[in-house]
């Protein structure tokens, strides 16, 4: 039987093409699975690719709204740098976590001088992480011969902070992705978890 677990807010962020949505889509049905009420919403940038895509994903016993305020979350998912900082501030002032995708996409402001990439995005969100966890999932995508797979990578680092067996993602991930892609997801799945595992 599952151990009671609390009102719990998730905010997974990126840019459009990373598969934000779906990794937002993995979490929630985990949780339903869980046996937990999830309520979950997203924001698209004006960009399907490469514009700013948040999910905001809540389960616990009772969940009222499916919108987290600043504050008040547990978990930062960050498909990309620059957009990790530009929501952490949501992150409750204490036990808090981020997942950091090690990836720089450089918007086209930035590219044509208009604006600035941030600087030492890892010194920043240390300042306001309780743990912080960076994985590098390009790298261990392309070293799986799929460079789509490397949300799921970040997906199952991320999973080690939450309170879900790893048998349940890994039953949801087999009834959500098409038999063809299903066996390069789980082995990205494992190895994100291995990353966090080893990570200090």
């Amino acid at each position: 039987m599952m151990p009671s677990i609390p009102l719990t807010n998730v905010i997974v962020a990126g840019v459009g093409g990373q598969g934000i949505l779906t990794a937002a889509e993995v979490l929630a049905r985990v949780a339903l699975e869980a046996g937990l009420e999830v309520k979950k919403s997203e924001v698209k940038g004006l960009s399907q690719r490469g514009g700013s895509v948040v999910s905001f994903v809540r389960f616990g016993p009772r969940v009222y709204s499916p919108v987290i305020e600043k504050g008040t979350a547990q978990l930062l998912v960050a498909f990309e740098r620059a957009e990790a900082l530009r929501w952490v501030h949501f992150l409750k002032p204490e036990d808090n976590a981020v997942v950091l995708n090690d990836l720089t996409v450089v918007p086209l402001p930035a590219t044509l001088g208009l604006d600035t990439y941030p600087q030492d995005v890892e010194e920043t969100l240390r300042q306001v992480a309780g743990r912080l966890l960076v994985v590098n999932a390009p790298a261990v995508a392309n070293r799986l011969g799929n460079p789509l797979v490397a949300n799921t990578v970040v997906l199952g680092a991320a999973s080690t902070l939450l309170p879900f067996p790893e048998d349940l993602w890994q039953r949801v991930l087999t009834d959500l992705f098409r038999r063809k892609y299903l066996e390069v997801n789980l082995q990205a799945f494992a190895e994100g978890r291995r990353l966090a595992h080893t990570s200090s």
